[in-house]
């Protein structure tokens, strides 16, 4: 490996130690926000020393453009929101975000610490990734016993977020196999992570690492008839360890059981597949109909949801949110966007989104520089899918954490080249 490698040490080292430590603890709930306290005290010592600094980084700047629309959408709509202390306290919480990402983008300004701290991350998702394989083969983890249907890894039985976790951040994983070990890493690595991925029993997860897998392909192709031989070889990777997990596991054969009733064409069993979520986004349509202009107020989706779903809706039963009041969020980002904060959130929504794709595309060097993070929103982000809530306090704060990553990675200072004393 060559001496000006990233390293795992170089990433702990301040002052990047905060930043990488929301990651290190996300699974233990509330610990993450540890991290996020320090990089608030980071950014005020900060602006304390240089008030001008801002002025100063651009993708500090779109940072700033960026969260706005996302705060701004829950703010508009917790001025009549059905629920006003929630929505007033999730607009206060997701201030926190802004010094989150801030730091990001200042402690991250060279290109040597940015590729620091991605090994950092991927150091972390290979332990959980080591032991979920554990949990697999054992039935126990870091985390305890696994849960009856699907493995949970260190999250834990009661906090099943295994599966979009290690998807969403695989890219940081196969990003550093690849510079490692080059192509043979990996596919290694790849291989590595899909078998948790696809044990932790979360669609939403297949789809999102698959989602990762077709940026990595594309990435060593370079070229549609070769990109189309790397899915070719996918493929038959993904027919392999599906073929494997069906036959030996009974957690992901349970899985894939619901999965295929899709195929049946009946309502009911389209429901059953989408374990239920198909009456959520009917009852997400009659919440966008009648509160279509700032939604029913963010975070206030179970407190409504009562009021829209029909008496027999099995999650106004269920204790699905500790007291069967209802489903607690829409599971679908267009969906939580509308319903939540309506049309005008959408619309800040959509212009962020406008906003951020025309700074990638300026970037030049910064989009290479950023190509991990930049695969891992698009897979957290991709609307075809099934999502956790974007404004919950745990998938949000992964969310902006991300956000912040990738602005301080557009906006990286390269390292001067070395002067040709041959010319």
């Amino acid at each position: 490996m060559p001496s000006n490698a990233p390293s795992l040490r170089a990433a702990l080292r301040s002052p990047l130690l905060p930043f990488w430590l929301v990651i290190a603890l996300l699974p233990l709930g509330r610990s993450a926000e540890l991290g996020t306290a320090l990089c608030l005290v980071g950014v005020l010592m900060l602006f304390a020393r240089h008030p001008r600094a801002l002025t100063e980084h651009q993708g500090a700047q779109l940072l700033l453009w960026l969260l706005g629309a996302y705060i701004a959408a829950a703010l508009i709509s917790a001025v009549d929101s059905v629920a006003p202390g929630k929505s007033w306290s999730t607009v206060a919480a997701l201030l926190r975000y802004v010094p989150l990402g801030l730091y990001a983008c200042f402690a991250i300004r060279r290109l040597e610490k940015l590729r620091a701290l991605y090994v950092a991350v991927a150091v972390v998702v290979a332990i959980w990734t080591i032991d979920a394989w554990v949990q697999a083969l054992t039935g126990w983890s870091l985390g305890g016993h696994a849960e009856a249907e699907r493995i949970s890894g260190i999250f834990g039985a009661h906090n099943l977020k295994l599966g979009p976790a290690l998807a969403v951040l695989s890219p940081f994983v196969l990003w550093a196999a690849r510079e490692r070990w080059k192509v043979w890493g990996l596919l290694a690595a790849f291989v590595l992570m899909l078998g948790p991925v696809l044990l932790a029993g979360s669609r939403a997860a297949w789809v999102c690492y698959g989602l990762v897998a077709l940026a990595f392909a594309w990435r060593e192709a370079r070229s549609p008839l070769r990109f189309l031989g790397w899915c070719a070889g996918g493929a038959v990777l993904l027919a392999l360890a599906g073929g494997v997990a069906w036959k030996t596991s009974e957690r992901f054969q349970t899985r894939m059981d619901r999965t295929l009733m899709v195929l049946q064409g009946s309502d009911k069993a389209l429901d059953v597949a989408l374990t239920g979520r198909l009456d959520i986004w009917r009852t997400s349509v009659k919440m966008i109909e009648a509160h279509p202009i700032n939604g029913v107020g963010v975070r206030a989706y179970r407190y409504a949801y009562a009021q829209f779903a029909p008496p027999t809706d099995h999650f106004l039963t269920a204790e699905t949110c500790g007291d069967g009041e209802g489903a607690c969020h829409a599971h679908q980002l267009v969906l939580e966007v509308l319903t939540e904060t309506g049309a005008i959130g959408l619309l800040l929504w959509l212009a962020g989104v406008v906003l951020a794709w025309r700074f990638w595309w300026r970037a030049g060097a910064g989009r290479d520089a950023a190509f991990p993070v930049t695969v891992a929103l698009a897979a957290m982000l991709f609307p075809l899918n099934t999502h956790l809530a974007f404004y919950s306090a745990w998938w949000g704060l992964l969310f902006a954490w991300l956000l912040g990553l990738w602005c301080a990675a557009l906006a990286v200072n390269w390292p001067a080249k070395e002067p040709d004393h041959a010319a």
